[in-house]
C-alpha cells in the first residue's frame, strides 16, 4: 500500500533520516520504535509530506507527491502528537472537519458526510459527549476526537505520531483498541504508529521498525525487532531486563 524508498531528511544542515526503505501491506499494522532523536517523528512528517525529503513515498504505486492535498487526504489520514484542541469547537464539528476531503466547498456536504461522522464519534465512544466543548473535555477524550477525526476522513492508511503520549492506562487501551477495530474492518486498509511503549508495539504490532540516529537499524517482526539484543544496542542499555524488573513488581 504504502512504499519509501531511501527516503532522507535533512534540516538546518543536519542529517534527521538517511536512506530508510520499507513498506506497508494491506492490512497490517507498522510500529516504529527507537530512543528520542531518532527521527520517528520526522518519518511521520515525511509520509505525509510535512516535511522536505529526498527519495521516493509512493501509495499503491503513485509517488504522493503527485497527489493534491485533497486527494492524497483521502488515502492518508495523519494523527500528530500533541493534537491541540485549546478552541471551542463542539466534539461533533471538530469529528466532522475530517471529512474536508470530500466536501465541494466550504459550506457544502459531501456525500455519505453524516454516516462517516456518525460511525467515527461511534468507533472513538464520544456519541454521548458530541456537543461537548473541546475546552471541557480531559487529555484522553481529546485525544480520541482527533483520532475520529482521522477515522471520519476514512483514509486508506492511518499515520499515527505517539498517538497515547501522556495518556493513562485506561486512555490507552481504548485508543488502540480503537485502531484495532478500525483495521480489522477491511484489509485495503493499514496502519503507521510512532509508539514509546514497547510493550504496545509487541501487543498490537504486525511489523515493527527500529530507528537509531536517523538509520533504520532494524526490520521484521516485533519478536526480532524487540529483541534483547537489538534493543540494547539501540537504546544503550538493558531494555528487556528493565523491562522485567518492572513487570516483577506487580508478582506480590
Amino acid at each position: 500500500m504504502l512504499t519509501a524508498e531511501h527516503v532522507s531528511v535533512h534540516l538546518g544542515g543536519k542529517s534527521i533520516l538517511s536512506d530508510i526503505s520499507f513498506s506497508l501491506s494491506g492490512g497490517e499494522w507498522l510500529m516504529v520504535v527507537g530512543p528520542n532523536g531518532a527521527g520517528k517523528s520526522t518519518l511521520i512528517n515525511a509520509l505525509s509530506r510535512g516535511v522536505s525529503y529526498t527519495g521516493r513515498v509512493s501509495f499503491e504505486g503513485r509517488d504522493i507527491q503527485s497527489f493534491k492535498p485533497r486527494q492524497l487526504a483521502r488515502y492518508l489520514g495523519v494523527l500528530r502528537q500533541g493534537a491541540y484542541g485549546g478552541y471551542g469547537f463542539t466534539v461533533e464539528e471538530v469529528v466532522r472537519l475530517g471529512r474536508y476531503a470530500y466536501s465541494q466547498g466550504l459550506f457544502s456536504h459531501g456525500k455519505g458526510e453524516q454516516e462517516a461522522v456518525e460511525a467515527a464519534l461511534l468507533q472513538v465512544g464520544l456519541l454521548d459527549k458530541r456537543d461537548r466543548s473541546l475546552l471541557t473535555l480531559s487529555g484522553g477524550e481529546l485525544q480520541r476526537v482527533f483520532l475520529g477525526q482521522a477515522f471520519a476522513q476514512n483514509p486508506r492508511v492511518l499515520l499515527l505520531d505517539e498517538p497515547t503520549n501522556h495518556l493513562d492506562l485506561p486512555y490507552q487501551k481504548q485508543i488502540f483498541d480503537g485502531v484495532k477495530r478500525w483495521l480489522a474492518q477491511g484489509k485495503d486498509r493499514g496502519v503507521i504508529c510512532v509508539v514509546h511503549d514497547l510493550s504496545l508495539a509487541r501487543l498490537y504490532g504486525d511489523r515493527a521498525l527500529l530507528l537509531q540516529e536517523g538509520r533504520l537499524a532494524c526490520e521484521g517482526v516485533p519478536g526480532v525487532v524487540l529483541s534483547s539484543e537489538q534493543m540494547n544496542r539501540a537504546y544503550g542499555m538493558d531494555v528487556c531486563g528493565f523491562m522485567k524488573g518492572l513487570l516483577g513488581q506487580w508478582e506480590t
